[in-house]
Protein backbone atom coordinates (compact mmCIF):
# COMPACT_ATOMS: atom_id res chain seq x y z
CA UNK A 1 0.00 0.00 0.00
CA UNK A 2 0.90 3.43 -0.88
CA UNK A 3 0.66 6.08 2.18
CA UNK A 4 0.90 9.49 1.43
CA UNK A 5 3.05 11.72 2.75
CA UNK A 6 0.74 13.66 5.27
CA UNK A 7 0.49 9.99 7.26
CA UNK A 8 3.07 8.15 8.90
CA UNK A 9 2.65 4.01 9.23
CA UNK A 10 0.07 2.97 11.59
CA UNK A 11 -0.20 6.55 13.31
CA UNK A 12 -3.66 7.82 13.28
CA UNK A 13 -2.62 11.65 13.61
CA UNK A 14 -1.56 13.13 10.49
CA UNK A 15 2.29 14.05 9.55
CA UNK A 16 2.35 17.53 10.09
CA UNK A 17 1.16 17.11 13.75
CA UNK A 18 3.98 14.32 14.65
CA UNK A 19 6.38 17.20 13.53
CA UNK A 20 5.38 19.80 14.64
CA UNK A 21 5.80 17.71 18.60
CA UNK A 22 9.14 16.97 17.11
CA UNK A 23 10.35 20.27 16.51
CA UNK A 24 8.69 21.46 19.49
CA UNK A 25 10.77 18.94 21.37
CA UNK A 26 13.52 20.20 19.97
CA UNK A 27 12.79 23.85 21.00
CA UNK A 28 13.23 22.21 24.95
CA UNK A 29 9.41 21.69 25.90
CA UNK A 30 8.35 18.63 27.56
CA UNK A 31 5.83 16.30 26.48
CA UNK A 32 2.95 18.14 28.71
CA UNK A 33 3.62 21.29 26.73
CA UNK A 34 4.18 19.51 23.59
CA UNK A 35 0.50 17.95 24.20
CA UNK A 36 -1.27 21.62 24.49
CA UNK A 37 0.71 22.71 21.14
CA UNK A 38 -0.15 20.34 18.54
CA UNK A 39 -3.77 19.18 20.25
CA UNK A 40 -2.81 16.05 21.60
CA UNK A 41 -3.35 13.71 24.17
CA UNK A 42 -0.48 14.09 26.40
CA UNK A 43 0.29 9.74 26.57
CA UNK A 44 0.26 9.93 23.09
CA UNK A 45 2.73 12.59 22.43
CA UNK A 46 4.74 11.20 24.71
CA UNK A 47 5.27 8.16 23.28
CA UNK A 48 6.09 9.54 19.66
CA UNK A 49 8.79 11.33 21.86
CA UNK A 50 10.15 8.36 23.47
CA UNK A 51 10.04 6.83 20.32
CA UNK A 52 12.02 8.95 18.46
CA UNK A 53 14.52 9.58 21.77
CA UNK A 54 15.61 6.28 21.16
CA UNK A 55 16.65 6.80 17.48
CA UNK A 56 18.10 10.50 17.37
CA UNK A 57 21.33 10.02 16.13
CA UNK A 58 20.64 7.21 13.37
CA UNK A 59 17.83 9.66 11.91
CA UNK A 60 19.98 12.31 12.30
CA UNK A 61 22.73 10.67 9.94
CA UNK A 62 20.04 9.34 7.55
CA UNK A 63 18.42 12.67 7.15
CA UNK A 64 22.25 14.30 6.73
CA UNK A 65 22.99 11.30 3.97
CA UNK A 66 20.12 12.60 2.25
CA UNK A 67 21.14 15.97 2.37
CA UNK A 68 24.05 15.46 0.52
CA UNK A 69 23.13 12.72 -1.55
CA UNK A 70 19.66 15.31 -3.19
CA UNK A 71 22.05 18.78 -2.37
CA UNK A 72 24.69 20.05 -5.13
CA UNK A 73 27.42 21.76 -2.71
CA UNK A 74 24.74 21.24 0.44
CA UNK A 75 26.74 21.82 3.41
CA UNK A 76 26.08 19.65 5.91
CA UNK A 77 24.16 21.10 9.26
CA UNK A 78 26.49 22.64 11.35
CA UNK A 79 26.03 20.40 14.91
CA UNK A 80 24.22 22.12 17.97
CA UNK A 81 25.26 20.36 20.59
CA UNK A 82 21.25 18.77 21.21
CA UNK A 83 20.53 15.60 19.70
CA UNK A 84 17.23 16.52 19.15
CA UNK A 85 18.08 20.12 17.43
CA UNK A 86 20.33 18.18 15.49
CA UNK A 87 17.58 15.73 14.15
CA UNK A 88 15.62 19.47 12.76
CA UNK A 89 18.27 20.59 11.38
CA UNK A 90 19.16 17.79 9.39
CA UNK A 91 15.75 17.26 8.32
CA UNK A 92 15.84 20.86 6.94
CA UNK A 93 19.07 20.47 5.38
CA UNK A 94 17.56 17.37 3.34
CA UNK A 95 14.47 19.51 3.05
CA UNK A 96 15.87 22.45 1.02
CA UNK A 97 18.49 20.08 -0.40
CA UNK A 98 15.42 18.21 -2.27
CA UNK A 99 13.51 21.10 -2.79
CA UNK A 100 16.63 23.51 -4.27
CA UNK A 101 17.49 20.17 -6.71
CA UNK A 102 14.21 18.68 -7.74
CA UNK A 103 11.68 21.50 -7.72
CA UNK A 104 13.46 24.86 -7.47
CA UNK A 105 12.32 27.31 -4.50
CA UNK A 106 8.68 26.96 -5.13
CA UNK A 107 8.71 23.75 -3.97
CA UNK A 108 9.84 24.65 -0.77
CA UNK A 109 6.49 26.62 0.10
CA UNK A 110 4.51 23.46 -1.20
CA UNK A 111 6.30 20.31 0.35
CA UNK A 112 6.95 21.02 4.38
CA UNK A 113 9.82 19.30 6.54
CA UNK A 114 7.24 17.25 7.69
CA UNK A 115 6.37 15.94 4.69
CA UNK A 116 10.62 15.30 3.39
CA UNK A 117 10.77 13.74 6.94
CA UNK A 118 7.46 11.41 5.73
CA UNK A 119 8.50 10.63 2.72
CA UNK A 120 12.06 9.73 3.25
CA UNK A 121 11.48 7.53 5.73
CA UNK A 122 8.80 5.65 3.45
CA UNK A 123 6.02 6.59 6.43
CA UNK A 124 8.09 4.71 9.03
CA UNK A 125 9.76 8.09 11.19
CA UNK A 126 8.57 6.14 14.35
CA UNK A 127 8.31 2.38 13.51
CA UNK A 128 10.34 0.07 14.80
CA UNK A 129 13.49 -1.25 13.11
CA UNK A 130 13.71 2.23 10.73
CA UNK A 131 16.58 3.54 10.02
CA UNK A 132 18.41 1.34 8.82
CA UNK A 133 21.83 2.98 8.29
CA UNK A 134 23.12 0.91 5.44
CA UNK A 135 20.27 2.38 2.85
CA UNK A 136 19.53 5.86 3.48
CA UNK A 137 17.68 7.64 0.79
Amino acid sequence: MLLPVTVLLRRADAAAVIWAALVARSAGHGHRAVAVLVGAPAPTVRGWLRRMSTRLEPVRVHFTVAARRAGVDQPAPDATGDAWRDVVAAVAAAWVAIASRFGSAGLVGTVTAGQVACASSGGRLLSPGWPRLSTPC
